[in-house]
């Protein structure tokens, strides 16, 4: 076969591994900056182990979209050769939009690259018509990206309940707040001009635990969501399950031991109407604690020592701890983390969790790693995760 025909024939394969193989050593690369930062590209190297040559080639490439930089302090290296300058994740230059849309309010934040919350605001639902839910958020977006001019904005995440297909970016339902089919990447791209990213919010912060919160490096995480929406995500060896179309997650007609409240799909204690903070709310009206339908009210009044409001956040918590059992039994993860109001302001709702969990089981059972801000996390851990799982994706046009 003439020389030719073989190059013609052969080319495209290697060009398309190597492609790969980059993409993934800057991800392992970056991931170590994040997870071990300051840290020697020795280190890195040892870690991960790629060769030197490719971490200091990959370091070079990191440091030159803006993502990692030389630490200030060079490390001595044993008083042998030239000291070693550490790198570190740059969390000076860019900043990444984060939304999460909730059923009374949307909230919209600023993070940097560690996944920190920069600035935050929540937008109360006059309507929750999709149009104009994203017409205000990109709205709060721009004045938020506008009071940080030495910041670069990389990109949007948005975090939503319900079913939300990652992929096409779009909710596919969300029956509190009307929503179906809605492409929010579409619209909210076009209104911000950036990428935007798309997940369901129990999803969302499960990556967020990945990359930036206590449970880094377990081999199994189940997090449990309790609001008004209440739904799971799962991870194994740092990949989050999404199933096809991204249904997976989905607990609402879940059903709770013990439960009493009616649904509307007719039967009686599915998770949803059973935790959801409606109902907390609900009772607590009933019982005179509170005269609103906000949630943080009833914490505010068990803060104060209202037995009837703590006693409501304590039987909460054990429900929420009956229906993480029920999900042990089935993914017996490594860890389980649960977002729940009572269980993140008491431990007297942790304990009843536990409790409720059952004893014998190998698993941990924590509280989020956000518990200031966990629905601000949520939405920007949805672009934060897109862009260590592909830092070469960061556009040159932004640098």
């Amino acid at each position: 076969m003439p020389r030719t025909a073989v190059s013609t024939l052969a080319s495209p394969v290697p060009r398309a591994a190597d492609s790969d193989r980059r993409r993934t050593s800057a991800r392992v690369v970056l991931r170590s900056v994040l997870e071990h930062g300051p840290v020697a590209r020795s280190t890195i190297a040892r870690l991960t182990g790629l060769s030197p040559a490719s971490v200091t080639e990959h370091c070079a490439r990191l440091t030159g979209l803006g993502l990692i930089r030389e630490s200030a302090a060079p490390r001595r290296s044993n008083g042998v050769g030239r000291p070693h300058v550490p790198v570190e994740l740059d969390d000076t230059g860019f900043v990444v939009g984060g939304v999460h849309v909730a059923v009374p309010y949307t909230t919209v934040a600023l993070l940097d690259l560690r996944g920190r919350v920069l600035v935050r605001r929540e937008l109360k639902h006059e309507r929750t018509d999709p149009g104009w839910v994203l017409a205000r958020t990109a709205e709060g977006l721009a004045e938020l990206f506008a009071g940080m001019p030495g910041r670069r904005p990389l990109g949007v995440g948005v975090a939503v309940g319900g079913w939300v297909d990652r992929q096409t970016g779009s909710v596919v339902e969300h029956k509190l707040l009307g929503w179906h089919d809605v492409p929010v990447r579409e619209l909210l791209g076009a209104r911000t001009g950036l990428p935007v990213h798309v997940d369901g919010h129990a999803r969302a912060l499960l990556n967020g635990e990945r990359l930036f919160g206590r449970n880094r490096g377990s081999r199994s995480v189940l997090h449990l969501f309790v609001g008004n929406v209440v739904d799971a995500a799962f991870a194994t060896h740092d990949e989050v399950h999404h199933g096809p179309r991204s249904a997976a997650g989905a607990i609402a007609h879940l059903p709770v031991p013990g439960g009493t409240e009616p649904c509307p799909c007719g039967r009686t204690g599915c998770l949803q109407v059973e935790l959801s903070e409606r109902t907390l709310c609900r009772r607590a009206r009933a019982a005179s604690v509170i005269g609103s339908a906000n949630p943080m009210h009833v914490v505010a009044a068990a803060a104060a020592g209202d037995p009837v409001a703590r006693r409501l956040l304590v039987e909460r918590a054990r429900a929420t701890g009956r229906a993480a059992g029920l999900l042990l039994d089935v993914l017996n993860p490594e860890t389980v983390v649960v977002t729940e109001v009572g269980t993140i302001h008491f431990e007297d709702c942790l304990s009843a969790l536990r409790e409720a969990v059952g004893e014998g089981r190998e698993a941990a059972v924590l509280p989020t790693s956000f518990p200031d801000s966990a629905l601000a996390t949520a939405g920007g851990s949805v672009v934060l995760d897109a862009l260590f799982r592909d830092p070469l994706s960061v556009p040159p046009e932004t640098i």
